[in-house]
């Protein structure tokens, strides 16, 4: 059963969902326990299946705010956030992963916004990387370049990451379910197709800032490029399906990164990081591009029986 803390209904719902996550799920829960000026929210931990169960260290942050725990059999991140989204009780649901660090400000600026904005639903906070690590830069200079390259002259910005998401609850519908679970990943790619299909785009709330820390090594983080490549290879099918184009112009991708090369420059994140940056970006290229022929091929015929 789900172990919860009481209050007042919440106007915030921070859903996040964990699998093995623990250690630096304790981090976040503290950035939580540090916001300043917030209205009262609840968070939700949605445990998908992990080895252990959650240890007293992340419970006891329960005495802070009101917590939820729910486990589940392994499913996936789309459906433990799912569930977590039908478990909800906020105006407004907020969903981040178990790295991230919230500023103190956060979700005060957060509040401002949603209040301010009443005819936006949902809204992308700002995201940053960790600046102490050659990875963390790398993350840095990319969510500097997507969030100014995709931001639009009206507030709106056609990018999606779930790390750092939030959403009205009216326009959710749980019963529904909120994210596709047929995806393993790329579900936030999905999920911003389905805005652009209803006429909407998330809103930039540029001053509620969430920090993105990566644990793994650098060969840590190419593997999980080229998995990652591979496993979002079927949600490009479903959205090449809609007919809605996703992927930039080779021309737009010579843009970005002309413009990373030169904040990589003037930031102090360092050209080393633009190196490493593209590096990845193109083996997920090429393990895009290979899925995409391996789709092509014709489907290996039965043998005939005499």
């Amino acid at each position: 059963m789900p172990e919860s803390g009481s209050g007042t209904s919440p106007a915030f719902s921070i859903i996040i969902a964990v699998y093995n996550d623990w250690v630096p799920l304790r981090e976040c829960l503290e950035s939580l326990g540090r916001q300043e000026n917030t209205p009262h929210f609840e968070v939700i931990i949605v445990d998908d299946g992990s080895l252990e169960p959650a240890p007293e260290f992340i419970r006891q942050w329960g005495g802070r705010y009101p917590l939820t725990i729910i486990p589940q059999p392994h499913r996936g991140i789309p459906a433990a956030r799912n569930c977590g989204v039908q478990a909800a009780q906020g105006s407004v649901l907020v969903f981040v992963d178990a790295d991230c660090r919230l500023r103190t400000d956060c979700l005060a600026n957060l509040s401002s916004t949603v209040f301010r904005f009443p005819q936006h639903h949902s809204f992308q906070l700002h995201l940053t990387g960790d600046r102490s690590s050659l990875v963390g830069k790398t993350e840095e200079l990319r969510f500097i370049t997507l969030q100014n390259q995709l931001v639009q002259a009206d507030g709106c910005i056609r990018y999606l990451n779930t790390s750092a998401f939030a959403i009205r609850r009216s326009r959710v519908d749980p019963e529904k379910g909120f994210f596709d679970v047929s995806v393993r990943r790329g579900e936030d790619t999905l999920l911003l197709v389905s805005l652009i299909e209803a006429g909407e785009l998330p809103y930039f709330v540029a001053t509620a800032t969430v920090r993105h820390e990566v644990s793994l090594s650098l060969g840590g983080c190419l593997l999980k490029d080229i998995r990652s490549a591979y496993l979002e290879s079927k949600a490009y099918d479903i959205i090449s399906s809609k007919g809605v184009r996703m992927r930039v112009t080779n021309r737009d991708r010579l843009a970005m990164l002309r413009s990373m090369w030169r904040t990589a420059g003037q930031s102090g994140i360092g050209r080393l990081a633009w190196f490493v940056l593209v590096g990845r970006q193109t083996i997920q290229r090429i393990v895009s591009v290979a899925c995409w022929l391996l789709r092509l091929l014709p489907a290996p015929q039965a043998a005939e029986t005499a």
